[in-house]
């Protein structure tokens, strides 16, 4: 049996995470068309702010990651992705539990977005516990406005 091992990120680690993010935008069929390079440098402004990650590890290579903010209210987790090779072996609920005990032992509920047409994704929260609160609507610009 594989173990999960997990290590909060530092800065260095964004040119390891901006890959993992680049296959999450593809796997929940995100809209954002960044660069590998922009996830990059995206990632390092987050860790140098208000954010904090953790990455997933097998055998010393990274398998997945979490991005989350604490706030006051609740923890944001802005992103978590496990590669598609390593699904459904439990490592994603492995993953949050240990977050729960070693980055968010204070607080007291944990906030997500899931995109509507991310039903795989949907499905694994609600697995782990998650519950629906809100539905965030958006609406393009009209071209004849």
């Amino acid at each position: 049996m594989e173990t999960l091992h997990l290590r909060h990120a530092c800065i260095e680690d964004a040119v390891l995470l901006a890959p993992l993010n680049a296959q999450l935008i593809q796997d929940e069929g995100h809209r954002n068309a960044m660069t590998v390079h922009e996830l990059a440098e995206r990632m390092a402004a987050w860790l140098r702010a208000d954010y904090r990650a953790a990455i997933f590890e097998v055998s010393g290579s990274p398998v997945g990651y979490a991005l989350y903010r604490v706030g006051p209210e609740h923890v944001y987790l802005r992103q978590l992705f496990v590669r598609s090779d390593f699904r459904r072996r439990g490592f994603g609920r492995q993953a949050l539990e240990w977050l729960w005990r070693n980055s968010w032992a204070g607080a007291p509920r944990l906030r997500i977005d899931v995109l509507v047409g991310n039903t795989s994704g949907a499905a694994f929260w609600r697995a782990v516990g998650f519950k629906d609160y809100c539905l965030t609507m958006e609406m393009e610009r009209p071209i004849d406005i």
